[in-house]
Parts: C-alpha cells; structure tokens; sequence
C-alpha cells in the first residue's frame, strides 16, 4: 500500500506527514537555480519555510539538547569553520578534545595508572560511538577465532529488544546477528538472566542499556557482570560486556554514584555516551571509552601524514566539525560536578511533578520508574473511545509535541506517550503541560475525536493491489475522504512495526 496526497492544481505528488516517514514515494524534482538571487532574498525564502518546523524546546519527542548558555553559542561559532580532523593545525582543539576524554574516562570510573590507560575518541553522536565499539569488540573475536582455529564467520550480539535502531543498523552493515530478548508487559528492559542464557561461542558481546529509550529505566548491568562472569567461568569464554550510556551516563555518575553499572565491573570493556543528550550540549557529538588500550584493536586505529604530522584516527568518517568539542569542554569547566549535579536534580523534579499531575487525571498508567532518564512515560487505562496517537496529534495544537508509539515485540499491544524532560523543561512548562493534558483528555470525554473528512484542496489516495475473483491482481483506488478510519489504522500499524527511538 502506498499513500500519497495530491495536489489538483499542480499536479504535484507530496508525501502525506505519517507515509512519508515509512513509506518511500516519488517527491517533486527541484534543480539548482540558474542564477543568484541576493543574499538577503537567500535568506528571506529559508528563513520563512523554516518558521513552520516545530519549536525544539517544545519537543518533548527528543532527549538532545536544545538550550545552551549564549556565552558557549559564542564559542561555538567562533570555531564552526576549523575542521576537528586537522590536528596538527588545530592543536589545542586536539588537547580539549583529550581532557573531555580524560574526564569522562574518571566519571566512569577507568582504571587509571601507570599500567592501566583508558582510551576514547570524540564521535558525531552515540550511534558512531556504538559502531565503532562493536568493530572493536568484532574484531578482537574474529583475531580471536583465528588464532583458536574456529569459524570466525557468525558473530552475534546479545540485546534487549528494547535497544535503540542504531544497534540495529550496526548489526546490519557489519554482518552481526543481533540476538534480542523479547519484553513482557510490566517488564520493558533487558532480563539479564535471559540474555545471558543467548550468549554462545559466537556472541562478541552483551550490551546493555543504562536509560532505555522506551521508559528511561537502568537495565541491571552489575546482575549482568556477575551471571556473565559465572558463564565465562564454566564455558571458557571471556565474553564481554558494552554499556549503551547514550541518555544515563549523564545521569547516573551525579544522582546514583553508588550504582555499579560501570567499569567498576571487570566485563564492562566499553563505555559511550551522548553528549548531546545529558552532556548538555546541541548535536552531534558522543563520546565512547574503552577500558583499556588493548580493548581497541590496533589494527582497527588509521596513522596520517598528509595533514602536517602522524595522526591516528578511528571513526567512520573523516572530516568533522571542532564547536560541539569545544562546547562539551566548556559546559564540563562551567558545570563542573556539582552544576552537572544540580541540572540533574530539576529535570527529576520536573518530571516528578510532570507524573504526579498526570496521575491525578485518574486516565492513565505509569511505565517508567522513579530512578533512570528523567522521563514520563504512560498509557491509557481506556483505548476504547481514543488512543495515544490521538493524543499526541491533539497536543500539537498547543505547541507540544509528545510522541506516541508501540512497545517492541512481545508487548506491541501496549502503546504509549513518553514526555522527555531536559534542562531546559522548567516546573513552570511541566505544570503547563498538565493543563494542556486535562484540557485534551476533556475534550475527548466529550467530543471524542475521528479523522477529519474534511481536507481543503488535497486529496489523499490509496493505491493497492488486491487478489481478483479469478485469481489475478486488481489495481485500485480509494478515496481518503471515504476511508479516514482505514489511513489511521494504516497509520498505527506502520507505526507499530517500526523501532522507535532517539539518539
């Protein structure tokens, strides 16, 4: 099935918002103007096409950041033209890069001594970081297969099914087999006792979640290290274990300091973390660490010369911008410890008072803990007259935007709204928001919303292909303004079968 709404007029073909996020259609052809306009024109045409996206601090969908101090701003485009990979010519650039490592490497609690030395690299976001740990932790097990002898051909990586896409995009263009545990309603992180009963002689790793994108909630990695070290134990291996920090390992380091879930664990050999999420810092930047340097293979760590003097470089691409390093570094000397310590604290608070009014409406169930990502997520105790995706489409007329999905297989029935808090989400919006959910939920009491039939000069179609009477295909078309409740069910379905999730 494919949807596509038409414009009569032009003749044109747009994809409609919910298709085109899923579904892969013909879009108009645009061609480079033939001359230049000026530049205040440039400007004019862009800018006003760009006032109708959403407000970023409205969007409660995404966990990175979308405020920063003006001061750092300043920093930033004071540097937007140096280009990071060119160490040589911007050394110290380099040496803030090193230090933003060095401190994280100690807030994750690293070996760190004359024998035991961590080392990182700065990435665009969590989901580079990811890819290189899993190259690292693939590589280290196809050397080590080699040397045994064995097959060296079927890696695989233990998940919960509640990992975000980008372990799914590694696993995919790097030839791993992705071995997920299933969720259960009520349960909605990784078992540990079910993931590691998945690790065999192939697994190249265990990865855990510290902040799951669906509820917020810490997977129990310290449970994970023992059970895993049992395992390596009676079988030989020495199967490891990569914590996916994206969201938590901004959070856990300055609220649960007592929480064992980094390399305080001896299997823990890999670490990364987003620094536009909980790092308070605008995209894209991540950070991953390893333990040690042995647990980066060399082979897989790129020597230049040509940019002025030996540079190693590992990551998946080459040239990158130096302002969201230069910006991690400032909020790291402007926050210090205890400023890091005191965001945390409001965003928790906020959500606290997010979930308390949102449980007093009585509509609603709870999903997400008390400790983890501060977060609010929750479903209806009744779908029978509306749904979330209602919800969340009723709320965009206020400004907000809440985003509604499906649980990953095994509780795929359960669907849910999830309210991201960040620094920049104040007491003051979280009380706003609470109306704004009252406001919503009685109108639906009263007036329960369906799918406008009314649409003013576009017209939605559907075009299938359904089996005839006599055994052949049959093209077909529908109407929208006929079918309003069948693209809404199309709606959820698509939804429900895609991963959700930010990074």
């Amino acid at each position: 099935m494919v949807i596509t709404t038409t414009i009569p007029d032009s003749g044109e073909h747009l994809n409609s918002t919910f298709a085109s996020r899923y579904v892969r259609t013909p879009v108009p052809k645009y061609k480079m103007p033939a001359n230049p306009i000026p530049k205040e024109a440039a400007y004019q045409i862009i800018n006003d096409e760009l006032m109708l996206d959403g407000t970023p601090r409205l969007n409660l969908a995404s966990f990175v950041t979308t405020w920063m101090e003006p001061e750092c701003e300043k920093l930033m485009m004071a540097s937007i033209n140096k280009n990071y990979v060119d160490m040589d010519e911007y050394p110290v650039t380099t040496e803030l890069q090193n230090r933003c490592v060095n401190m994280i490497a100690r807030l994750f609690n690293a070996p760190v001594g004359e024998t035991d030395t961590a080392v990182g690299v700065g990435t665009v976001g969590s989901s580079e970081a990811i890819m290189l740990a899993g190259l690292a932790f693939k590589r280290k097990w196809q050397s080590k297969r080699k040397l045994e002898g064995k097959p060296y051909d079927k890696p695989n990586i233990v998940t919960g099914a509640n990992v975000q896409v980008c372990w799914e995009k590694f696993a995919r263009y790097f030839e791993v087999d992705l071995k997920e545990v299933k969720l259960s309603e009520g349960y909605y992180v990784m078992d540990p006792v079910k993931a590691v009963e998945m690790v065999d002689e192939n697994t190249i790793c265990v990865a855990a979640i510290l902040g799951s994108t669906l509820t917020g909630e810490f997977e129990n990695v310290k449970l994970l290290n023992e059970l895993l070290t049992e395992k390596n134990k009676e079988t030989g291996w020495d199967t490891p274990i990569h914590v996916d920090a994206a969201s938590g390992g901004f959070i856990a380091p300055f609220i649960y300091p007592n929480l064992e879930w980094d390399f305080r664990l001896p299997l823990v050999k890999s670490i990364n973390v987003s620094g536009h999420k909980y790092g308070l810092v605008y995209p894209g930047v991540g950070w991953v660490v390893w333990r040690t340097k042995e647990d980066l293979p060399e082979d897989l760590v790129f020597h230049i010369n040509y940019l002025g003097s030996d540079q190693p470089t590992f990551t998946l691409n080459f040239s990158k911008g130096s302002s969201q390093i230069i910006a991690q570094y400032y909020q790291f000397v402007r926050l210090g410890f205890e400023g890091y310590k005191n965001v945390m604290e409001n965003c928790l608070e906020s959500a606290r008072v997010l979930k308390e009014g949102i449980e007093k409406t009585g509509l609603f169930n709870i999903l997400s803990k008390d400790d983890g990502v501060p977060l609010v997520a929750f479903s209806l105790k009744d779908s029978s007259k509306y749904d979330v995706f209602e919800i969340s489409g009723s709320l965009r007329r206020f400004g907000w935007i809440v985003p509604a999905y499906t649980m990953p297989p095994n509780a795929e029935h359960i669907a849910v709204l999830r309210v991201v808090i960040r620094e920049d989400f104040s007491r003051a919006l979280a009380e706003r928001l609470i109306s704004d959910i009252e406001k919503v939920m009685k109108e639906m009491e009263t007036h329960p919303i369906r799918v406008s039939t009314k649409t003013a000069h576009v017209t939605a179609t559907i075009d299938e292909t359904q089996d005839g009477d006599d055994g052949g295909k049959k093209h077909i078309k529908k109407s929208a303004r006929e079918t309003p409740e069948e693209i809404a069910t199309y709606w959820r379905q698509l939804v429900a079968r895609k991963r959700t999730g930010v990074c």
